[in-house]
């Protein structure tokens, strides 16, 4: 009996300690998914324009003569170096038209040859006063003729012999063959437009501005872009330009922004956001959603690096799979800001972040204190690893 009342003891301690265990580690919640952005960006108040990647200079390509298409040796796409034949015309009536030019120099300074001998002839002739003087400066002039002649010739030829040349439509520069507008066996005229050329170096992004907006863009004001290619990399930008009549289908205005893409390769075609600040806002602001209320003050929720409690210890396997876990989630903490006189949709932020913070802008009554987040920023794409290269560079400084 008493073995078995020691047994029932031994249990019930066991259970309890197991509770207790219990309690110390609770079962770790899955982390919720959080809509993030970062108020340096300036986008959650700024207006956003979708673009296209385009480079600096694109050349339209064209024969400078009439002709038939023979052959055609790149494709849209195709990286091409100066001077290189990107298509070739039909030559037979060209070689033809160089051999009558040939041809017409040929006799043209056969008939020089004798005005010149026969000049020389009565020359003498006059000086033994066998001819009149009247009869040499005929010849003279029948001279001087034939050499105009062979000048007129002999340039007709050299106009031949480029057009030779102009048969072979060449690169200026190098590039990536952007468009093609003819194929072989088409006829095109001279100045026709062939081929549109990339050149390499400098990229632009192009977008249309309404005529509501236009008044606000001058050359020279600051933007920012955003390239699909690099989500979640802001790069400064400049309105290099800005059209001075709309497009009569669209009604809007065509502008170019210039930037550069540090550290990533801007390729034409790819797309692109360009956000505009207005000019009156503040450097940082956050759309309204973001703000909670903290004792009647605002704050907001920061994304912070994923760390274990002081008085947790790991085992090998467990520091790897939380570290793994650390690379693509992070935590939330409250911290109070400073904030401008609410906007519309948006309220500007004077202290309280910086603009690499990732700031979460959507259910934030929700969230506790540390609580782990999946985040993501406007188009469900995940910022975790933007977010870690922001807080090594944080830990590098300090």
């Amino acid at each position: 009996m008493k073995l078995h009342q020691m047994a029932g003891s031994i249990a019930l301690i066991s259970s309890l300690l197991l509770l207790t265990a219990c309690k110390d580690e609770p079962l770790a919640e899955p982390a919720r998914p959080a809509l993030v952005v970062q108020p340096g960006a300036g986008i959650a108040s700024a207006s956003v324009y979708s673009g296209e990647v385009r480079a600096l200079e694109e050349p339209q390509l064209s024969f400078r003569i009439s002709g038939k298409i023979a052959k055609r040796f790149v494709d849209v796409g195709t990286p091409v170096k100066a001077g290189q034949a990107l298509a070739q015309l039909d030559s037979s009536d060209v070689n033809l038209q160089a051999q009558s030019s040939q041809a017409a120099l040929a006799s043209a300074q056969s008939d020089l040859a004798l005005a010149k001998s026969e000049l020389e002839r009565y020359k003498a002739l006059v000086d033994k006063q066998v001819v009149s003087r009247s009869l040499y400066e005929t010849r003279l002039s029948a001279y001087q003729a034939a050499a105009a002649r062979v000048k007129q010739a002999r340039a007709a030829a050299n106009v031949s012999a480029n057009q030779e040349t102009y048969a072979v439509l060449r690169a200026p520069k190098n590039g990536v063959i952007a468009q093609r507008l003819a194929e072989a066996g088409q006829v095109v005229g001279a100045g026709q437009t062939v081929f549109v050329l990339a050149t390499d170096g400098e990229r632009e992004i192009s977008i249309s501005v309404s005529e509501q907006f236009v008044s606000q863009f001058q050359p020279g004001r600051k933007m920012q872009v955003e390239l699909w290619a690099a989500p979640g990399k802001i790069f400064p930008a400049t309105l290099r330009e800005i059209s001075p009549s709309a497009d009569p289908l669209a009604r809007t205005f065509a502008a170019k922004v210039s930037f550069r893409a540090e550290g990533v390769k801007a390729e034409v075609g790819q797309s692109a956001r360009v956000y505009v600040q207005d000019e009156n806002d503040s450097k940082m602001s956050l759309p309204l959603s973001a703000i909670y209320q903290l004792n009647g003050k605002p704050a907001v929720w920061v994304l912070q690096k994923l760390s274990p409690s002081k008085d947790k210890t790991f085992s090998d396997e467990e520091k790897k799979d939380f570290d793994a876990k650390a690379k693509r989630e992070q935590q939330v903490h409250l911290v109070p800001v400073q904030i401008g006189p609410y906007g519309e949709n948006s309220v500007p932020v004077l202290s309280g972040v910086s603009e690499t913070d990732w700031v979460v802008i959507a259910g934030v009554h929700l969230l506790r204190e540390g609580q782990t987040v999946r985040a993501v920023d406007n188009n469900n794409r995940e910022v975790a690893a933007a977010f870690n290269a922001i807080a090594a560079n944080k830990n590098t400084a300090n």
